[in-house]
């Protein structure tokens, strides 16, 4: 009889051209603490310990297109963010570096770019 080997999602990675300068905007936007740091990698993770954010610097990074658009680079994954309040959350966004996506697909959900050019959507959390 086989058993499935124990699987644990450690961290979630995120290519870009400077992994400094995006370590420092998610960081400061999540209030997560660097953890690692080489050249070309940073590692945050969660004040609870339970999720960790790399970021990996890559020469040939190509920042994807929103929206998508056919034969453009195309994002592969987002990162969606519980916010408690969508306009201050946006405006803090956008003073640490964020910009404000063209393409808005709901009214409870923003959409933005990081530094890098990555889509995010800060979203906000359900009323209890």
């Amino acid at each position: 009889m086989t058993t499935t080997p124990h699987f644990t999602l450690a961290s979630l990675v995120i290519d870009c051209q400077d992994a400094h300068a995006l370590g420092d905007f998610y960081a400061r936007l999540l209030g997560w603490e660097v953890k690692a740091s080489e050249p070309d990698w940073v590692h945050l993770r969660s004040p609870d310990g339970a999720l960790g954010l790399s970021l990996q610097g890559e020469p040939e990074y190509e920042p994807p297109l929103w929206p998508e658009e056919p034969g453009a680079q195309q994002k592969m994954l987002h990162l969606d963010i519980r916010v408690d309040d969508l306009g201050p959350a946006v405006r803090h966004a956008v003073s640490l570096g964020a910009t404000e996506a063209v393409a808005q697909p709901q009214s409870d959900v923003r959409v933005l770019l990081d530094p890098a050019g990555h889509p995010f959507c800060l979203f906000l959390a359900p009323v209890e």
